[in-house]
């Protein structure tokens, strides 16, 4: 939670600083940027609230504990985006453009916009730093928005870059207003600030819903709980597999899988025991697993099943590795 925690540092105080600037100024783009920085604060605050309600004990209402409150919250975050911070800044901007009103004092408006742009640019580099460590080899900043399953580091992420590229177009408003005299421009930063935090909120929204209604474990965790499934001695074979993420920590894995016809009823409860540690001690997240046994009988596995996809396409670049070292 360093990321989370030092973003609402920089915001809350930047957003004080920004509104001082603006009571100065008179500025719409730091009006806008100052409810921003104000919804920014708001959002880490229900970010550190969603974590830790979903540290909740299991119920009996909720079973499976309370995991996809950060996920609830991180959508939360994203209403606040669109509703608090991109509606404002454009119907703000558009008032400024229909009646423009004389900038006072630019000096203090650029001062306060080049801390926040370093205090911005601490808070990104926190969550920069904090993502790299979660990240995996070879993946690039979209996939790690796209496919990770924390919310914070994504939505952290996300608005500090739209911050700072909010800052450049607050920065160009004020300063196209003071060279040409057309107080209009600082409506039209305004204006490009509302916009970048729709585009944001769209994004942060998007992920956000796809997590909340319920995300499968990735491809390498996949094939990892398959791998541990049917590398035992029991011989077990995996005719399909469902999994869900509860919360960035804990995963349900739901399969059926193929056992001998020999085995007894004694050997069968064992081997899925020995089963389920196998998939924990791959996979630690797996705190909830459901397995369903079946007599195996070849050509069973369900071809259309996405888990079964995975372990060819991972058996694949296996194979591929292994031929391009040979």
């Amino acid at each position: 939670m360093k990321a989370v925690v030092a973003a609402l540092a920089a915001n809350l105080g930047i957003a004080i600083a920004k509104f001082a600037a603006f009571l100065v100024t008179g500025s719409a783009s730091l009006l806008a940027e100052s409810v921003h920085s104000v919804a920014d604060t708001g959002n880490e605050a229900l970010l550190l609230i969603g974590r830790g309600r979903s540290r909740r004990a299991r119920t009996a209402e909720h079973p499976f504990g309370f995991g996809r409150e950060r996920y609830f919250y991180a959508f939360v975050v994203a209403v606040m985006l669109f509703t608090v911070g991109a509606v404002f800044s454009i119907y703000d901007g558009i008032h400024k453009i229909l009646s423009p009103s004389e900038l006072t004092s630019p000096i203090v408006a650029y001062v306060v916009l080049g801390l926040s742009f370093v205090l911005e640019g601490f808070s990104l580099r926190t969550a920069i730093r904090e993502a790299n460590l979660v990240r995996r080899p070879g993946h690039g900043w979209r996939q790690f928005v796209h496919l990770t399953k924390t919310p914070e580091l994504p939505v952290v992420l996300l608005e500090d870059t739209a911050a700072l590229i909010g800052l450049i177009f607050a920065f160009l408003g004020v300063l196209l207003s003071e060279l040409t005299g057309h107080d209009e421009w600082d409506g039209v930063g305004s204006v490009g600030v509302g916009l970048l935090l729709a585009c944001a909120a769209f994004i942060v929204g998007f992920e956000t819903k796809s997590l909340l209604i319920g995300e499968s474990a990735s491809e390498e965790t996949t094939a990892q709980i398959v791998a541990a499934l049917e590398g035992g001695p029991e011989k077990f074979r995996l005719i399909h597999l469902r999994t869900s993420h509860i919360g960035p920590d804990n995963l349900l894995v739901a399969g059926k899988i193929g056992v001998p016809a020999e085995l007894t009823a004694a050997d069968l409860t064992a081997g899925i025991d020995a089963a389920e540690k196998r998939v924990r001690a791959a996979v630690p997240i797996a705190e909830t697993i459901y397995l369903e046994p079946d007599i195996y009988r070849p050509g069973q596995e369900d071809l259309l099943d996405p888990s079964v996809a995975v372990v060819e396409r991972t058996t694949r670049r296996s194979r591929f590795r292994s031929s391009r070292r040979a």
